[in-house]
């Protein structure tokens, strides 16, 4: 079903477009997005990460449920997270070694310049790591972009109007 991603109640209301909205269905939202939040008692790196990734794991997750938008439901996201970025920071370290074309001399003394060949499927598999590993970062929340759009806004404060403001809608 094709249209725009559901907000926060809160985000909704921080906007002040929360008028279409009845007493009845802002408590009825509030308690579902409630029970959707999942719980946070449990959460542990999962067995087959690094000793090195766990931690980078428990430092990003605490973070994460400090700004109430991680839970248990989101352990194994975050693992995927960082099992494809530590693949893309090893894959750049190797990749850094490779020349993309190499030099051969041939018996005459002249030398020849040709393209190596696993230089781009290495490329190739460099730039599908970088957009899994971004993807996930987005779901998670970990780049700029995607706070800004879990940010709640604050209700914008208006002065107060006079008479003729709300009677003629600052028309004067």
């Amino acid at each position: 079903m094709a249209g725009r991603n559901k907000q926060p109640l809160s985000v909704i209301q921080g906007k002040g477009r929360s008028n279409h909205l009845t007493k009845d269905e802002i408590k009825k939202r509030q308690n579902h997005e409630e029970k959707m939040r999942g719980p946070t008692e449990n959460i542990e790196p999962p067995k087959y990460l690094t000793v090195a990734q766990k931690r980078e794991f428990n430092e990003i997750a605490e973070k994460l449920v400090a700004l109430e938008i991680f839970s248990e439901l989101d352990v194994d996201a975050l693992a995927r997270y960082l099992d494809s970025k530590y693949q893309y920071i090893q894959l750049v370290k190797e990749l850094k070694k490779i020349k993309p074309t190499e030099t051969i001399v041939q018996p005459d003394g002249k030398k020849i310049t040709l393209a190596n060949d696993d230089y781009p499927k290495l490329q190739r598999t460099k730039n599908t790591l970088f957009t899994e590993c971004r993807s996930a970062a987005s779901d998670l929340g970990l780049t700029i972009t995607s706070r800004l759009k879990l940010v709640i806004p604050e209700p914008s404060e208006r002065e107060p109007t006079s008479e003729a403001e709300r009677r003629f809608s600052g028309r004067l």
